[in-house]
């Protein structure tokens, strides 16, 4: 079976994966990601860029860039491996850029002579920039700002447009899942946290949003039509939504993930670390959390939160008499189709012992009857006839 016939019998109900059905192992394994995660916060603390925590950068472009040029960067500022206050790393294939703790106009001065002497290159082709912590603070700030209203946007947003507060709080779970497990991932990869994380961290919460709104559309479609003929309970129509969106969320997560993977490549190969890269590795694995999220977290959420609405328990009982009902119908159903299954075995013995047994005066007397068992005339029974032959006319008198 192709992955279009899975599809169509997805959508269709006649194949089921059971989502709904066993939402507290998915609950168990979200639970565990995301305590993990936390711990991985106490532990290892993000790796903020100089954005936000402040310092000095320097860039050094040269045309020949050597292969140890970490190493030879830490010993111009005479810094240790381990140390914790100098990060060296590549851009592109000419560029060395070295971030420090703030240093002031005399030491930044200094570290750019011992770096430019180091590489071998002009004093000209060494930049230095400084950023004080007032500047990451406001960036802070301003990030955590626009994270707050883009939650309450989504849930005035989500309960308008679903007209049920639930399901806004079970999209905005899932954001909170999305949210504590990706801060998790950044602290123990290590990577750095830059303004173009933020950037792509809040570009990954809207898609997640989406893909988690298309989902409970369906989910409200389905439901809607079980509260009107009762055949499904909540939690049925529920997983039968989240079946027929599964192949159009693959397919989403993949074609958004194929590009930004071509992009990860180019940027770790060719071009290091920078906006693009970055901006590209939360994407990634963003998209990736979210996808998990809107299948697998936010429809089991939404049906636990509203396994008790007296609407619910209602359909429930419900669609439980319409279910039993029509088992009982397609078991009488199949019982009747066996008994006559049975009369018409019987009727063929009946009507075969009758054939023999009327076949068998003809077969004690094979003369007075064809192969076929036709009864033949008494006078055919003689044999033909014996015709007088006539003389030919020349003879007649």
């Amino acid at each position: 079976m192709n992955f279009s016939d899975l599809g169509n019998d997805l959508y269709t109900g006649k194949k089921s994966i059971p989502v709904v059905a066993k939402r507290k192992s998915f609950y168990l394994v979200s639970i565990v990601l995301m305590a993990i995660a936390i711990a991985g916060l106490g532990v290892n603390k993000l790796n903020l860029g100089l954005e936000f925590s402040g310092g000095s950068e320097f860039r050094v472009t040269s045309s020949s860039i050597p292969n140890d040029y970490e190493f030879v960067a830490r010993d111009a500022l005479g810094a240790s491996d381990d140390s914790q206050g100098v990060r060296v790393s590549k851009l592109g294939n000419n560029t060395v850029r070295v971030q420090t703790e703030r240093l002031d106009d005399t030491e930044s001065a200094r570290v750019a002579a011992e770096l430019a002497q180091t590489f071998k290159v002009d004093q000209k082709n060494v930049s230095s920039t400084f950023i004080g912590p007032s500047w990451g603070d406001s960036v802070t700030k301003q990030a955590l700002r626009a994270l707050v209203i883009f939650l309450v946007l989504v849930a005035a947003v989500l309960s308008i447009y679903f007209r049920n507060w639930k399901m806004a709080l079970a999209a905005l779970l899932a954001l909170a899942h999305d949210l504590i497990i990706t801060v998790g991932i950044y602290s123990f990869t290590g990577f750095e946290v830059s303004p173009a994380t933020m950037i792509g961290f809040l570009t990954v919460l809207g898609y997640s949003i989406y893909d988690t709104v298309v989902v409970f559309d369906k989910v409200r479609e389905n439901t809607n039509e079980a509260f009107a003929n009762g055949r499904l309970n909540f939690a049925q129509a529920a997983n039968l939504a989240l079946n027929q969106t599964l192949v159009r969320s693959i397919n989403t997560t993949v074609i958004g993930i194929l590009p930004i993977l071509a992009v990860l490549t180019v940027g770790a190969i060719f071009l290091g670390p920078g906006t693009l890269l970055d901006l590209a590795l939360v994407l990634f694995i963003g998209i990736m959390i979210g996808a998990y999220s809107s299948i697998f977290l936010a429809t089991p959420l939404l049906v636990s939160l509203r396994s008790k609405d007296e609407s619910v328990v209602d359909l429930d009982k419900r669609a439980a008499r319409s279910q039993a009902k029509r088992a009982k119908e397609l078991a009488l159903t199949a019982t009747s189709s066996s008994g006559n299954a049975i009369i018409e075995e019987s009727s063929g013995h009946i009507g075969e012992e009758a054939a023999t047994t009327s076949t068998a005066p003809m077969a004690q007397d094979e003369d007075s009857a064809t192969v076929t068992g036709r009864q033949v005339h008494k006078y055919a029974q003689s044999g033909p006839r014996n015709q007088p032959k006539r003389p030919p006319k020349s003879r007649r008198k």
